[in-house]
């Protein structure tokens, strides 16, 4: 089955710092044993033996003869608990470990139909498509019975040999940015009956999964906040049942989206991606934190959702047209915008969550040193530096990156005269390790 053509949304993002983007802690618990022994006797000329027994994750016993005046048997029963946290810098390998992959920087591609990445015998780490839509022609619609296209989308992965990864992409059923749906009652019992249906499917399919949230929603609701606090922002949360206990706000939102997850379906692994809008950068952290974006499992990085040649040509098309200049990423890391800078940016999320960082919608385009570029064919260099600089994103916490399109007439990999084949062949020959 020809899986539906979804149009990504137009991110807002600066030229300079192109980009946005969540793993939870990895906990084991250990047990100890703490054994003491109380001894009671009568007096007399005797050879004693003194028995202590604890009981926990080991346990131990200890005899003892001596010429004591009496005999006695003590027995003390003991537990500890004690935790122990995965470091940082261990996070990406210990969440590639749980996805059943390898502890290497992991590759994944987007919103590609399975033919054309099997035609060229491509094997994707990842495999990710959007599920976009509340109402009328959304998401579950679009195959019988109601969500079967989650199940279609990891059969596909299956396939491939990749995990499965669904773009959550609701709120921007009114048109990008337009916020009038978080308090409108049918529009948000929909939007819930949609989470609900989604992880129910991912439940099903049974083996990992990563998902991930509502990607420039975030951004959005970030100003018109006060104080850039996600709790001012009012929303309905409390009338689906699944999250009775949470506010109605943005903040709720977020929570009940992991709420969700965690209850229904534990083998999903959900991640936010941090809106880089340019007036948004001085709050952006302390925002994600009070999403608690934090207690998620990845955080969701972004470059741009166009090839930089769409934003080259003169004059702008319609489909990429927006304001600055400096689209195509200095490889030589001397001028802004650059690879360097960016994967400042990227580092500064990953200490601040404290999350593995998986970058995403990575524009694929072809490899050019002319500016601009066609319809299906704009120049970007994104995938030869990701995909030969991949110990630079390692560094700063990276577990992979998804390459796609976010737009119809963005570069593809039917059309990029096979630049991601080969870098990613290349790539895969010598991967870079997780540490």
């Amino acid at each position: 089955m020809k899986l539906p053509t979804i149009l990504a949304a137009s991110l807002l993002v600066a030229t300079s710092a192109c980009g946005g983007g969540g793993g939870g802690s990895t906990a084991a618990t250990t047990t100890g044993t703490t054994t003491t022994g109380t001894t009671t006797g009568t007096t007399g000329t005797t050879t004693g033996t003194t028995t202590g027994t604890g009981t926990g994750t080991t346990t131990g016993t200890t005899t003892g003869t001596g010429t004591t005046t009496g005999t006695g048997t003590g027995t003390t029963t003991g537990t500890g608990t004690g935790t122990t946290v995965v470091t940082l810098e261990k996070k990406a390998a210990a969440l590639a470990a749980k996805l059943g992959k390898p502890t290497r920087f992991l590759v994944g591609l987007g919103s590609a139909d399975l033919a054309d990445v099997q035609k060229q015998n491509m094997t994707p780490d990842i495999y990710d498509q959007y599920l976009v839509g509340v109402g009328a022609g959304s998401w579950p619609t679009w195959n019988s019975p109601s969500g079967a296209y989650v199940q279609i989308v990891a059969q596909n992965a299956d396939k491939l040999g990749a995990i499965p990864m669904f773009t959550l992409y609701q709120m921007a059923s009114n048109g990008d940015g337009n916020l009038s749906g978080l308090t409108n009652t049918t529009f948000m019992k929909g939007y819930w009956d949609n989470v609900r249906l989604m992880f129910q499917q991912i439940k099903t399919y049974g083996k990992p999964v990563l998902v991930n949230f509502e990607p420039d929603f975030w951004g959005y609701t970030q100003r018109i906040s006060n104080n850039a606090d996600p709790a001012t922002v009012p929303a309905q949360v409390n009338n689906n049942p699944d999250c009775a206990n949470q506010p109605n706000s943005v903040a709720g939102i977020s929570q009940c989206l992991m709420q969700m997850a965690r209850a229904i379906a534990p083998n999903a692994y959900v991640g936010f991606p941090p809106a880089l809008f340019e007036d948004l950068h001085s709050t952006a952290m302390s925002y994600m934190l009070k999403l608690g974006a934090d207690k998620a499992d990845f955080i969701v990085m972004q470059t741009l959702d166009r090839d930089a040649g769409c934003f080259e040509t003169v004059p702008q098309v319609s489909y990429c047209s927006r304001t600055g200049t400096g689209w195509y990423w200095d490889e030589s890391n001397l001028t802004s915008p650059n690879f360097k800078d960016h994967f400042a940016l990227a580092k500064t999320y990953y200490q601040g969550l404290q999350l593995p960082v998986l970058w995403w919608q990575t524009p694929l385009g072809v490899p050019s040193t002319q500016i601009g570029g066609s319809s299906g064919k704009y120049r970007d260099n994104k995938v030869r530096y990701f995909l030969t600089h991949a110990s630079e994103m390692v560094a700063v916490g990276g577990i992979g990156a998804v390459f796609s399109t976010g737009e119809v007439n963005q570069t593809s990999i039917n059309t990029d005269g096979g630049q991601f084949k080969t870098f990613s062949t290349s790539y895969l020959a010598k991967p870079a390790t997780l540490p």
